[in-house]
């Protein structure tokens, strides 16, 4: 399967410092990888509605709904672009992860084995210096990742408050250079990263 890339950008404002970060690691993408980069706020959903005790989904045939799903089904890599809002994901961003629970319990997408060994990464610029104010949302993607059977290439950080302050933050546009091209490792819990291996067997 061909690499086709999607960018979820979850700004509340457009060309922020975070999408302006995942625009130049994604320059540097390969040119005949796909990209498709989908804006949450001009494609909003509605609120989620939760029906796992109550009835299935039923796959969207029609507008932002059916966009989002579509775009993520065929992405081999899944980028979500969001800036650091409350410690975490950008609400837009939250509640297309949510819209992911009624996928996965929708007849026929098979959403979770489709998904499984594809990868996810994140883009997020923050205001702070200090880079551990980040890990609420590296969490978030890290652990979604790890319960879909996904891979996980981590989270590129940049620094900026003011539109086009990450182009200040020479490191952030380095590691955008190589960024997508490191190897991304299967996901896992903290709590599966924790525990020892298990002993080989002796003869």
């Amino acid at each position: 399967m061909d690499r086709r890339f999607l960018f979820v950008l979850g700004s509340s404002r457009r060309d922020g410092n975070t999408e302006t970060l995942a625009r130049a690691a994604a320059d540097q993408l390969p040119a005949g990888v796909g990209q498709q980069w989908i804006d949450l706020a001009a494609h909003p959903l509605p609120d989620f509605e939760d029906l796992r005790h109550d009835s299935d989904h039923v796959r969207p045939t029609e507008g932002d709904v059916a966009l989002l799903l579509d775009a993520t089904l065929a992405a081999t890599d899944i980028v979500i672009v969001s800036p650091l809002y409350w410690y975490s994901v950008s609400a837009h961003v939250k509640r297309y992860l949510d819209y992911w629970s009624g996928w996965l319990r929708t007849p026929g997408l098979d959403f979770k084995a489709t998904l499984a060994d594809r990868t996810l990464w994140g883009v997020t610029a923050l205001a702070h210096e200090e880079s551990e104010v980040a890990d609420p949302l590296i969490g978030t993607l890290r652990n979604s990742a790890a319960y879909m059977g996904m891979r996980f290439g981590g989270v590129l950080l940049g620094n900026g408050s003011k539109p086009g302050d990450v182009l200040k933050d020479t490191d952030a546009l380095a590691r955008a250079k190589s960024f997508f091209a490191q190897e991304a490792p299967l996901a896992r819990f903290p709590y599966e990263a924790a525990q020892p291996p298990r002993p080989t067997a002796t003869r």
